[in-house]
């Protein structure tokens, strides 16, 4: 494998309180893509228990440490078969039952739509008459979604110019863990929503079960180095609070990925035979099913992988 030089990194404080006393809580590298051969490290906030990588990569180098192999790109049933279609199914029964109380009208918007996976969930299993639409600040992600019919916005939700008060729902899925900025973001993002709209966000959980055991060095929701920030209930509510919302409820999903992840960094750091890697992968059907499985007996204890976040805006 050819050698990659380093990436250019730049220090930041916590995006959730505003201080600067952290302290180093994991140190890891790039164990997925191998866009970069330094260590990064995760730190804890002492004030609002928020972890964030500090120091993360410059703006500038978002290219490099999303490769054009990126998952996120083309999500696709031709390049993941069977997970494809489990993954479809569960999360447009997630993500319809937020949809229950819409109009029929409904302005509904994905930020960080990626290739427009979500998107397509929505045309497929909602209402006709919703109008969906996405953003992603990757040109390859929203040419792919473009491609599915879809309208979709490059750039940034706090720059691009959107009518104010005009969506009756925003979805942030696994997106917020992606953003420089987080703070930002939401502001931009209640200044989109009408009146009692809604913001649902899914994102890592760094209360779970395996965060615990592998938060040292392994850990799936690192994703070193492009999760720039990771939340618990307490850091996420503090922040949706900070934007304005009304926290409605903030409640643990299950999911695999962290936990197959995990395994995969170890076994890549350990130097493992590439064939058992490769059992622990996006495309595993095995150890996916295994790790559900697990996390859905964690989820009876509200200890499962991932945070379902819902705010409001306040009439």
């Amino acid at each position: 494998m050819e050698a990659k030089p380093n990436i250019c990194l730049t220090s930041t404080n916590c995006c959730v309180c505003g201080r600067n006393n952290p302290k180093t809580i994991g140190i890891g590298r790039d164990f997925e893509y191998h866009t970069s051969p330094q260590e990064f490290v995760a730190m804890r906030c002492h004030s609002c228990s928020h972890i964030y990588l500090n120091p993360r990569p410059l703006a500038s180098e978002f290219g490099k440490i999303y490769p054009p192999s990126y998952h996120a790109f083309d999500f696709s049933e031709k390049n993941y078969g069977l997970v494809y279609r489990v993954r479809s199914r569960l999360e447009a029964s997630r993500f319809i039952k937020r949809c229950r109380n819409l109009p029929d009208d409904a302005n509904i918007l994905d930020v960080g739509c990626g290739d427009g996976f979500h998107l397509d969930l929505f045309r497929k299993y909602g209402k006709k008459s919703w109008k969906v639409e996405g953003i992603d600040i990757d040109k390859r992600a929203v040419d792919a979604a473009r491609s599915l019919g879809f309208n979709v916005h490059l750039g940034s939700v706090e720059e691009i110019e959107l009518p104010d008060n005009s969506y009756d729902l925003v979805f942030m899925i696994q997106t917020i863990e992606h953003v420089e900025k987080p703070n930002n973001v939401l502001r931009a993002i209640f200044r989109l929503l009408k009146k009692n709209g809604r913001l649902v966000i899914i994102t890592d959980n760094t209360g779970s079960v395996d965060f615990t055991l592998f938060k040292k060095s392994y850990w799936g929701g690192y994703h070193f180095p492009r999760h720039l920030n990771l939340f618990n209930k307490r850091s996420l509510s503090m922040l949706g609070e900070n934007a304005g919302f009304q926290v409605e409820s903030i409640k643990t999903i299950v999911s695999p990925v962290n936990w197959v992840y995990s395994i995969h960094n170890l076994l890549v750091s350990w130097g493992a035979p590439q064939w058992l890697i490769n059992r622990f992968t996006l495309k595993s059907t095995v150890s996916l099913t295994l790790f559900t499985v697990l996390d859905f007996f964690l989820q009876k204890f509200r200890l499962g992988a991932l945070l379902q976040a819902t705010f409001r805006k306040p009439q």
